[in-house]
């Protein structure tokens, strides 16, 4: 009776004295409540780094956006496994995480409520619980538990040493050590919820043989062993756990110790879609015009949804959704202020974002570790995937049937640990890369019609190609006695080493002949090397044969086709002269693997790309595409030449390709901000000690769609020292006045400019005039041609004295402006004279086919120019203009006294009439507007 008072006794004080502990350290120091919280707070607001391409706009709390949560009856496990996409017509109703832990007819007080929240990867899981966390830490859910402690599956995994579960958790918060409500006592603990994410990657054994059974919280266990007891109620029963899992986990945990299932189905309709897309895009900053442009790309997003495209099966993983917000901001938002992204760099930081650390484990029932038998999980996406996504690029295909995947995915697997692996990963992965076709892609209806059988697609088409091009820059594409070469020479290599101090001495007796067979030995990882160059010299070749296929060369350039999959086509049905699936993002994925960022992001994968092997593939590409470029090239591959140099990010490379190239013409490119950008980048990537490799450019970007945005960094290409432009033709671009006026203020700093082209730019008096101010500044200007503006005869008149003025410009073109008669005869005497007292010089101005009562030397170039661009021109204003030429030659041709002069007249008018008749016979049908 004595020792059972005694106990008592030491019990009584050691509360009083923990009660005493916490109430000081709550007055001196806080709540640790509210401690637990800031804390809490400040660690799950760290976004991944792969959020900070965005601009750094973006919260949790601004971002996030409640995928749906349906739960489902324990009884129906067979249909736990089912595809999110068939439950959007679910009897299952929809719950949120607070839901779950409501009380229930089953429930009572002295038990809590354990929930297992499962889905598959991308569906949000990880979003879920960090937006959780954040809102029971500013109150605004799960108010009636007072203390939420967090767990990381993966990293109570890598304890191996023995501990209480107060020490597990003062272990990582010790502002919670020896706190009342993880005590055991009474009944505090049901103000407790304990919270367990990626349940997956812990090894929990719920046999009572092999876990033994505790209900001490001081007791120390092995932390799988804590959990089960948690699990299993034995430990602090009153507490609540939530336990967050993949599909394929499901049975690690018996159903007699969960009380609720939900299932997280991601975004299953287009409005939780748009909600998402809305969240990013539109906080992209401040801008009025920004929010605009976004909420347009939004509008067209919605619609693409909504037509059951391959795109809206795809998103409906969350994950999915951020791919293609990531994509549309680097096509779109690319700042030149930010640093430097890259499309690879996006595909690249998507899967560390979802595989990142991630291995596959041999799965339950093996009584080994997880971390015993483990591969990384993105190298064997890589050697099934990839080798299924090679296979389809390299015979142009894009669907794959059930069979067909059974064959590349898991064919050969013999043993039961690579079964057990195969399973997990069809369960857990395959579906996430891989999904149902929908059957409306025009290069899938020959396949869907040969046979009704079901076929599957990659989730977006890019990520086939960013898989085949991993596939074959790992170099899994070798034959099996490749690889079979490679390990024995690196077991020959290491043997070398080892033994190569014994052989020195032992060649003293060893015989001559004996002795021969080692040296044969020791140069097998030389024979290697010269093999594994030319393996890394074919993967170059690859890419330059894919860069520059001949079917594929007049087909819209890379970056308008990654658009044209997310947005969709909205008019007039692009250009396509390849008649299967164009691969073009395929070689330069294969360049942007090969740069140093995404190689590091790569190593984290478990995927390893070694900078020997960089620089043996870096070598010979240069070859190959130099050997290309000798060729002549249409804008198109040209506009994706500069596209693959911009994602290998290697200056020297860049320099040594630009130097191959005499002009850069990206004639009809629709150039957009990003190519832009892209351009800008590549020029002046170039150090100064190899400037002299890159001779003077010729930049043509005619009929493109930029507007004054763009001009910005056009003004800073031509600010770049390191960059020789020699001719800028920006004709058939809406760059308007405000846009002339940013691009001149490269002028004074700009000396190697000497054609510059403001044709049909939108230009009126005002930025001709600025223009003309502006000239003397840049000594270098030769060619000048503002025609088809709405440049009247002041402004005319004061350009061509500023062009008259300068020591160098010999030619202006000012034909196709609103000119007078009069205006047009000043202009030719301005420009013919020299100048006022016979000071000036002559300059050479194009207002007409004629010249006062001559023809114009130049008026056969006029009407070719004319006839070139009618297409995309305003046909009435045009045709007006050559009826203004046609009285001019009229005029002109009554004033010849000379019957060989009227009769060149008269040819001169019937290349105008011709003209003229051809615009009259063009139907609006056949225009092309920019």
């Amino acid at each position: 009776k004595n020792n059972l008072d005694r106990k008592l006794l030491l019990a009584f004080y050691r509360s009083s004295i923990e009660s005493l502990l916490t109430y000081c350290v709550s007055t001196w120091y806080g709540n640790p409540i509210d401690i637990h919280k800031r804390k809490l707070f400040l660690w799950f607001s760290h976004l991944p780094q792969e959020e900070k391409q965005f601009g750094g706009y973006f919260s949790p709390e601004t971002m996030h956006v409640d995928p749906l949560i349906l739960e489902r009856n324990p009884e129906e496990r067979l249909g736990l496994l089912s595809p999110c996409l068939q439950t959007q017509n679910s009897s299952f109703p929809s719950v949120t995480v607070e839901q779950l832990f409501e009380p229930t007819d089953a429930w009572s007080e002295d038990r809590g409520i354990n929930v297992l929240l499962y889905g598959a990867v991308g569906t949000g899981k990880s979003t879920v619980i960090r937006k959780l966390v954040l809102d029971w830490c500013t109150g605004t859910t799960l108010a009636n538990f007072k203390l939420l402690v967090p767990f990381s599956c993966e990293d109570l995994n890598q304890l191996s040493k023995m501990a209480s579960l107060r020490d597990l958790v003062s272990r990582k918060y010790l502002h919670l050590k020896k706190h009342p409500l993880l005590s055991g006592e009474g009944s505090q603990a049901k103000d407790v919820l304990f919270l367990f994410n990626g349940m997956e990657k812990i090894q929990l054994d719920f046999r009572i043989g092999s876990t033994e059974l505790c209900s001490d919280p001081n007791e120390a266990l092995l932390p799988g062993v804590v959990v089960v007891n948690l699990l299993r109620k034995y430990l602090l029963p009153e507490a609540s756990i939530l336990v967050t899992t993949r599909l394929s986990a499901l049975d690690r945990i018996p159903q007699k110790y969960i009380s609720r299932y939900a299932q997280i189905c991601g975004f299953t309709d287009p409005d939780r879609q748009r909600a998402y897309f809305t969240s990013r895009l539109l906080q992209q900053s401040g801008k009025t015009a920004h929010n605009q442009e976004a909420q347009a790309l939004i509008e067209l997003l919605y619609l693409s949804l909504q037509r059951e495209s391959q795109l809206a099966a795809a998103c409906f993983l969350p994950s999915y959704c951020w791919l293609t917000c990531a994509t549309l901001h680097f096509l779109h938002f690319t700042s030149i202020n930010a640093p430097i992204r890259t499309l690879t760099g996006i595909y690249t930081s998507f899967l560390r974002l979802n595989f990142g650390g991630e291995v596959l484990g041999t799965g339950a029932g093996t009584n080994v570790p997880i971390q015993g038998h483990h591969s990384s999980l993105m190298l064997y996406v890589v050697r099934t995937v990839g080798k299924l996504a090679f296979d389809g690029v390299t015979y142009k295909r894009t669907s794959f049937s059930e069979r067909e995947l059974e064959q590349w995915i898991g064919g050969k697997t013999k043993t039961d640990e690579e079964l057990r692996q195969l399973a997990m990963f069809r369960t857990d992965v395959l579906d996430f890369f891989l999904a149902p076709c929908v059957g409306n892609d025009k290069y899938l209806s020959q396949d869907l019609s040969e046979n009704d059988e079901r076929r599957y697609v990659f989730a977006v088409p890019a990520m086939q190609e960013y898989l085949a091009a991993l596939y074959m820059v790992l170099g899994e594409n070798k034959s099996a006695l490749e690889k079979l070469t490679r390990q024995v020479s690196m077991a020959i290599g290491q043997a070398t080493e080892d033994v190569n101090a014994l052989m020195n001495i032992l060649s003293k007796f060893i015989p001559l002949r004996i002795f021969a067979i080692f040296n044969l030995l020791k140069l097998f990882p030389k024979l290697f090397e010269k093999i594994s160059s030319r393996n890394k010299g074919s993967i170059a070749r690859t890419m330059a044969a894919e860069m520059f296929r001949t079917e594929d060369s007049y087909n819209e350039d890379v970056l308008d086709q990654v658009e044209q999959s997310l947005l969709g086509v909205h008019g007039p049905q692009p250009k396509q002269y390849s008649e299967g699936q164009p691969f073009e993002l395929y070689p330069i994925f294969m360049g942007g693997l090969l740069h140093y960022g995404n190689r590091v992001l790569l190593q984290q994968l478990g995927c390893s790309i070694q900078s020997s092997t960089v620089a043996q593939i870096t070598l010979a590409l240069r070859k190959y595409l130099v050997r290309e470029l000798s060729k002549p090239q249409p804008p198109e591959e040209l506009m994706d030449l500069l596209v693959l140099l911009y994602e290998f990010q290697n200056p020297r490379l860049t320099a040594e390709v630009l130097a191959s190239i005499r002009a850069i013409r990206l004639t009809n490119i629709r150039m957009t901000p990003i190519k832009c950008f892209v351009l800008s980048t590549v020029l002046s990537c170039t150090p100064p000690r190899l400037l002299c490799l890159l001779v003077s450019v010729v930049l043509s970007l005619q009929f493109n769609s930029l507007g004054p945005e763009s001009c910005i960094l056009l003004r800073d290409l031509l600010l770049d020292s390191k960059i020789l432009i020699r001719s800028l033709q920006l004709c058939d671009n809406p760059l308007l006045d405000s846009g002339a006026h940013t691009l001149l203020e490269s002028l004074p700093k700009n000396q190697s400019l000497t054609h510059l082209s403001l044709m049909h730019t939108g230009l009126g008096d005002k930025g001709a005039l600025e223009l003309a101010e502006r000239l003397q500044q840049h000594t270098g200007l030769q060619e000048l041609n503002v025609a088809y503006n709405n440049i009247g005869d002041n402004a005319a008149l004061t350009l061509v004295d500023a062009c008259r003025e300068h020591p160098s410009i010999h030619t202006v073109h000012l034909y196709l402006n609103p000119l007078s008669d009069v205006g047009k005869k000043s202009l030719y005497v301005r420009g013919v004279l020299w100048g006022h007292g016979g000071s000036g010089r002559h300059v050479k101005v194009l207002a007409s086919v004629t010249e006062g009562s001559d023809i114009s030397e130049d008026w056969h170039p006029i009407l070719s120019v004319i006839r070139e661009n009618a297409s995309s021109w305003d046909h009435e204003r045009i045709k007006q203009q050559l009826k203004v030429f046609l009285t001019d030659l009229e005029w002109g041709r009554q004033q010849q006294q000379s019957f060989w002069k009227r009769l060149h007249f008269r040819k001169v008018e019937k290349g105008v009439k011709q003209t003229l008749q051809m615009l009259e016979k063009d139907t609006p049908s056949k225009r092309y507007h920019k």
